[in-house]
């Protein structure tokens, strides 16, 4: 059985995490700190020592567990051993490959940055946002694409699917009501546009170029929605053959990988927002993995872009049972022995629907509730708001004095923003959730980036997050950053020379096409921020 032959694999990789652990959370208690923390605090990644003992310590004594039963215990043709017990080397390995590119690349990739702007010009590790997410992906296809990925790590990178899912879940808590009534109803109008466009497109380019129709179906699902998982869930409807998935998602990952590459660089070079680049990548990316891919490649530091365009890439899902109906209709028109009748659109639908889309929604209704909400704070979505005076909570005097000049200015034409902000400055601080919102409205009056920054900081400042919320948000970041490692040792270069002339050709154009017109609508016409 594929993962579960007896190998040491497991044992060594989670003795290996175990040794680290034990060895950082040795020097960092020591009056001498060791090597390990010397080049911790050269690379300013001190601060985040607790977290790599805590999950070094966990995942190795899980990993190292299953090892040794693996090396004592036959393996049995069970879903235990299949599920849990066979991906146990696979998962250990790409948590070590986590470590390193989280806490070890990305920190000597921004001091390497900074030390050749001066000879460039620029920072080249910011520029082309060379963090651990863009980092981890590139090991990966460099891993499957060199040495290969051996038969004790297969079981383990097939979890990355699964891994992003959790991640996408747990972002669920991460958001406001505020924030999901704009953002949603933005991601609406543009989704369906651009879901029903590039349908109606690649189906038109399919009868131009005289494409097999089940072939043209589940590239209009795959483009159209949300790549390979739309494109599986057609499938049944529009008698996709072996040959026809296999072209599809050749030219389903090529599309994708050069979006997941170019978007988050253009998207810095043109001085996009966080909303501006969320539902561009929402909108534009194909698969879903690469949308949270190119979010965080964009902007690591924060997750606004992340919960932008994850709002459009679920919106852009829940498109995908009318796509379905859509593409049976069509592929049952003039197509005499097509049968699609004996094809249970129902059961399509119930088998092939993501279900870790109901798992976001189930997590933003425990946050909206107040389920994550500590007692004596007041719920405003999801923020915790503490209104107690407090000399830690007030913005600085020359803010304050910028804002002032605002008001002065009679740019602000609203008389209860005005109002908001007046009190803003007499009080130094936001003092409830009906101003918090008003200051933030300030926004829409300015361009001045500077001055939209205050108005956020002081809404930052009067914040409080929940412990929950932190703990679930380390744990989000590790299932991206796992998931997206897995995702990079499954983009192989025979999988995208997969993608036939004729389906690359559609996919070509109308992958750019969906690009090039939703970047003009998302630069253009959004101007708002999160």
């Amino acid at each position: 059985m594929n993962g579960v032959k007896r190998s040491p694999a497991a044992l060594i990789i989670g003795l290996i995490l175990l040794i680290y652990a034990l060895i950082l959370k040795r020097q960092d208690a020591a009056v001498t700190p060791g090597l390990l923390i010397d080049l911790a605090t050269y690379l300013k990644t001190t601060k985040t020592v607790s977290t790599q003992v805590g999950v070094g310590l966990w995942a190795g004594i899980i990993v190292t567990f299953f090892g040794l039963w693996n090396l004592a215990v036959p393996a049995m043709k069970s879903k235990f051993d299949k599920l849990v017990r066979g991906p146990m080397a696979g998962i250990g390995t790409i948590i070590l490959l986590s470590f390193l590119t989280r806490y070890y690349l990305e920190p000597i990739f921004k001091i390497w940055g900074k030390n050749a702007e001066k000879t460039l010009g620029f920072d080249f590790a910011a520029m082309f946002g060379l963090n651990y997410i863009l980092l981890g992906i590139v090991i990966g296809i460099i891993w499957v694409n060199t040495i290969g990925v051996p038969g004790w790590m297969q079981a383990g990178v097939k979890t990355a699917r699964l891994s992003m899912k959790m991640g996408v879940i747990t972002l669920g808590a991460m958001y406001s009501l505020t924030e999901l009534r704009y953002m949603g109803s933005l991601s609406i109008i543009m989704v369906a546009v651009f879901v029903m466009g590039t349908v109606i497109f690649v189906l038109w380019l399919g009868q131009i170029m005289k494409t097999p129709k089940p072939l043209t179906g589940v590239l209009s699902a795959g483009l159209g929605v949300c790549g390979v998982s739309a494109a599986v869930a057609a499938s049944p409807v529009v008698k996709a053959r072996g040959i026809d998935m296999a072209y599809s998602i050749g030219m389903l990952l090529l599309v994708g990988v050069v979006g997941l590459f170019t978007f988050p660089t253009i998207g810095r070079l043109v001085g996009m927002n966080e909303l501006q680049f969320g539902a561009w990548a929402g909108t534009g990316i194909l698969n879903s993995a690469q949308v949270a891919a190119a979010a965080l490649i964009f902007d690591p530091k924060t997750i606004e872009t992340l919960k932008v365009a994850e709002i459009f890439n679920i919106t852009r899902i829940l498109f995908l049972p009318f796509i379905v109906i859509l593409l049976a209709v069509w592929f049952a028109r003039g197509e005499e022995e097509a049968e699609v009748g004996k094809v249970s659109i129902r059961k399509v639908l119930i088998d092939k629907f993501p279900l870790f889309v109901l798992g976001f929604i189930l997590m933003f209704a425990f946050s909206t509730t107040g389920v994550f909400t500590p007692r004596n704070y007041e719920l405003h979505g999801k923020h915790f708001y503490n209104f107690k005076p407090d000399e830690k909570k007030e913005l600085r005097t020359r803010d304050l004095k910028k804002i002032q000049a605002f008001i002065e200015s009679g740019q602000v034409t609203n008389p209860e923003v005005k109002s908001a902000l007046e009190k803003l400055v007499a009080d130094r601080q936001i003092t409830s959730t009906a101003q918090t919102d008003l200051v933030l409205k300030a926004s829409d009056f300015t361009e001045d980036k500077d001055l939209k920054k205050i108005f956020k900081d002081a809404d930052k400042k009067v914040q409080a997050t929940p412990k929950t919320v932190k703990t679930m948000r380390e744990y989000m970041m590790w299932f991206f950053a796992f998931g997206l490692i897995g995702l990079g040792m499954q983009i192989t270069w025979q999988t995208i020379r997969q993608a036939g002339g004729k389906a690359a050709v559609i996919g070509v154009i109308a992958g750019v096409t969906k690009a090039v017109l939703s970047f003009f609508v998302c630069w253009l016409l959004i101007k708002g921020t999160i």
